[in-house]
């Protein structure tokens, strides 16, 4: 059994001490494994990815209740670069490269923190363009200049020029079109079985994720709704019907559709 890396227990999070968005989230991401945290817009998954990596505060939100733990160490108080010191990198939605640097300068501020000299990060950055063939190509071109599947691609390279143990992706299908989507995950699914990277990953394609992910966590609301390994979350009638889009034939209308808010063993 894998050893897990990351335990989320209980946790509230609140916005501009007044908004509530995260009502007693608890999860585990096992070390070596993906996990998918899934659910649609504003369900609250983008917020538990800041609250795991402590972006909180630039959005004026904060962990009120709960813990956070990385290998048994309360993580809540530290900083971003102490999470990256502990190898902890957070991959933001919407990519967000540097538009007047390069790729290969792209990537190599992902090293910035590093301490284990030039010949290691060159390495590092071979293997980046190993797995993105598609970056060592347009490695001298300007970001801005570049696709959104290129720059998504470049945004997870950065992550890994910092040799990290967790990468935190959100929404990597953003934007992008289908075999983009396809490849980017190909690529993920690589990393965690070839360098025993753990992703824990916020997606609202919840078909594509559950292809990819070892595990997953449903979200609504702020709350964790249901949870199970990924092979049996495409199996359940409910995700089927409610989030990929297969089944519920009988229905008549969309408030039919939402009745499944109403059932309590959601929010059990």
């Amino acid at each position: 059994m894998s050893t897990v890396l990351l335990n989320v227990n209980g946790i509230e999070v609140i916005y501009s001490h007044v908004i509530l968005v995260l009502k007693g989230v608890s999860l585990q991401v096992p070390e070596g494994r993906i996990v998918a945290l899934l659910g649609g817009n504003g369900a609250g998954k983008t917020t538990t990815l800041r609250a795991v990596s402590n972006l909180l505060a630039g959005e004026r939100g904060e962990v009120t209740k709960g813990s956070i733990e990385l290998r048994g160490e309360r993580i809540e108080k530290l900083s971003t670069a102490q999470m990256v010191d502990r190898g902890v990198i957070q991959v933001m939605e919407g990519r967000h490269c540097f538009a007047h640097l390069t790729i290969e300068d792209n990537l190599l501020t992902g090293a910035y923190t590093r301490k284990d000299g030039k010949g290691a990060i060159d390495a590092t950055l071979e293997k980046v363009y190993n797995y993105f063939p598609r970056l060592k190509t347009r490695r001298g071109s300007q970001a801005a200049y570049t696709s959104g599947g290129e720059q998504q691609m470049c945004a997870i390279g950065r992550a890994l020029m910092a040799n990290p143990k967790m990468v935190l992706l959100d929404e990597p299908s953003m934007g992008l079109a289908p075999q983009i989507v396809e490849e980017v995950f190909e690529i993920v699914k690589d990393l965690n079985q070839r360098e025993q990277v753990t992703f824990l990953l916020a997606e609202q394609n919840t078909n594509m994720a559950l292809r990819y992910a070892d595990y997953g966590y449903i979200l609504e609301n702020g709350r964790v709704v249901m949870d199970g390994k990924a092979a049996e979350l495409r199996e359940n009638e409910d995700v089927k019907e409610f989030y990929l889009g297969v089944g519920g034939g009988d229905r008549k209308n969309f408030r039919d559709v939402k009745s499944y808010k109403r059932r309590k063993r959601w929010l059990a």
